[in-house]
């Protein structure tokens, strides 16, 4: 759709500079022999602005410049390269917000099963646990207005308790079977970029780092000495879905695995000149044994560290072929804050690797559908289906050959898991049962979840609930009909999902949910169990 509406604008586009370039020719056929055509330089933007001058001069009607300015801008800059964008007012702000790492609001994360939304977690020290929300709170309205039943959708509701800092807000929420209201003045919220870290084991750390944030490298060196001294000596930094972020954190966080004058990466532009960054050698993790995860939605700046670790013959990457993102953007700003953000270089791994994916100015369509085509193809399954360009081949010091031209291919691949998935496994996920059903559940030992001091305490809590037997008959309630054969086959997924969402609800938040969901993750285990060498 988004396509058919891009191609639509360009017709009108062409057709208005047409019908204006038709008639000044009629003009000039007659005034027979008069010359006054508009000089038109083949190299500059004159002729744009010669056509939305005569609009302005000449055209019949009124004209919504404003309107047509945000209908032209989108269409103009999908002509360069697939992620130089034009960001209305909203999306800026948006955007903004999720790479600064904070934003004004109530400080809450929520579901909405049953259409209510439900309280999972309140921020330490944010304005809804000072004001004394709690986990399994569920909002019933907001300044008056009915949210609960009533349809509204997910972003409604984010935008009803965003708002400006030092703004109220009022909230009934239903609490057990009272109904208590709660005035919350909005603060400034953290955004986290690391969901979790903790120790898988006695000497592997692991972090889960979500984006690029202007928080990551703080979060990271936090986290990192909190491992250390735990007795980390071998870290998984696991960077599945990470589609980047500012570059300078993606620098930082790789500075901390290098040697003095390692490069880290180049950037190159045709306005910019080749700018090189190296490490420092002030790093904490240089003889941390680094085991580095990927997928094919990690992007960027995620492609920037695993690519100056791989080409560095620094740690090892493992996964499934990056997305291919070797563009650096540039945000622009406008005083009516909306903003351009303008791919302005190329960036180049060590070996000088660009790993941009090939793309078409101006069509879109193959890019987009580029993820889609390597599950055709079977890239997700086999390493071997992964298409390498021998031309753009190149070599690391250590004799390790690694190649250009789309994502980073990673030294250990790791197939798509698709073991234990049945009919019922997908008709459960897509129904939402498993989070439907954490939230009852935690309404049932809400106390006992607050109390939860540690992940063995949280472990016991969980068994002793008898979780199987109640989802099984939760589900027939819904319709939902187990057969037995699906079961034995995708039962422990669905109890390790439904065990990670009611920890959730605990003290614990997010290290119990990922580290108990750690359990399916194939990418974690392969990482945990490789050893270098190994063959």
């Amino acid at each position: 759709m988004e396509k058919d509406n891009n191609k639509i604008l360009r017709i009108i586009l062409w057709s208005v500079i047409f019908m204006l370039i038709g008639s000044i020719l009629t003009r000039v056929a007659d005034r027979r022999g008069r010359d006054d055509r508009h000089f038109v330089d083949s190299y500059s933007w004159d002729k744009i602005q010669l056509v939305l001058e005569q609009i302005e001069q000449n055209y019949v009607d009124d004209v919504d410049y404003d309107r047509v300015t945000e209908d032209i801008l989108p269409v103009l800059l999908d002509e360069l390269d697939p992620h130089s964008v034009y960001l209305p007012p909203k999306n800026l702000e948006e955007a903004n917000e999720e790479l600064e790492g904070n934003f004004d609001g109530i400080g809450i994360t929520f579901n909405m099963p049953e259409d209510t939304a439900v309280v999972i977690s309140v921020i330490t020290g944010g304005p809804s646990e000072r004001a004394g929300l709690l986990p399994g709170d569920r909002i019933l309205s907001v300044d008056g207005r009915t949210v609960a039943g009533t349809g509204l959708v997910q972003d409604s509701l984010v935008g009803m308790l965003k708002g400006m800092s030092g703004t109220v807000v009022s909230l009934a929420v239903l609490r057990g079977e009272d109904t208590v209201d709660f005035d919350i003045t909005r603060d400034r919220i953290p955004v986290k970029s690391i969901d979790v870290a903790y120790m898988l084991n006695d000497t592997t750390g692991y972090i889960k780092l979500s984006r690029f944030s202007r928080t990551s490298h703080s979060e990271f060196d936090v986290a990192v000495r909190d491992l250390l001294a735990d007795g980390m000596t071998k870290l998984i930094l696991d960077l599945q879905d990470n589609m980047g972020g500012y570059l300078d954190q993606a620098l930082a966080l790789s500075n901390e695995f290098l040697p003095a004058g390692s490069l880290i990466v180049y950037m190159e532009g045709k306005h910019r000149a080749r700018q090189d960054f190296y490490a420092d050698g002030k790093g904490k993790c240089q003889d941390i044994e680094l085991c580095v995860i990927v997928n094919e939605n990690s992007a960027s700046s995620s492609e920037i560290l695993a690519g100056a670790m791989q080409d560095n013959d620094r740690g090892t990457i493992i996964g499934r072929r990056t997305y291919g993102k070797g563009f650096v953007q540039e945000q622009i700003d406008f005083s009516d804050n909306s903003g351009i953000r303008l791919t302005v270089a190329r960036f180049y791994t060590a070996t000088g690797r660009c790993i941009q994916k090939p793309y078409k100015s101006g069509d879109n369509s193959d890019y987009a559908y580029d993820i889609y085509n390597r599950y055709v193809h079977g890239e997700m399954m086999e390493r071997d289906s992964i298409p390498v360009n021998d031309s753009l081949m190149y070599v690391t010091p250590g004799g390790k050959t690694v190649y250009g031209g789309g994502g980073i291919i990673p030294d250990v691949f790791v197939p798509l898991d698709t073991a234990g998935i049945t009919d019922l496994l997908v008709k459960i996920n897509r129904q939402a049962l498993t989070v439907k059903y954490a939230s009852i559940v935690s309404d049932s030992y809400r106390k006992e979840l607050r109390n939860v001091k540690d992940l063995a305490g949280l472990g016991r809590l969980l068994d002793s609930m008898d979780l199987e037997r109640g989802f099984l008959s939760y589900i027939k309630s819904k319709g939902v009909d187990a057969d037995p054969g699906q079961w034995d086959i995708s039962s422990h997924i669905i109890m390790v999902q439904l065990r990670a969402l009611v920890g959730r609800y605990s003290c614990l938040d997010d290290l119990a949910f990922y580290s108990i969901l750690a359990e399916l993750d194939s990418m974690v285990r392969a990482a945990e169990d490789y050893i270098p060498g190994k063959p």
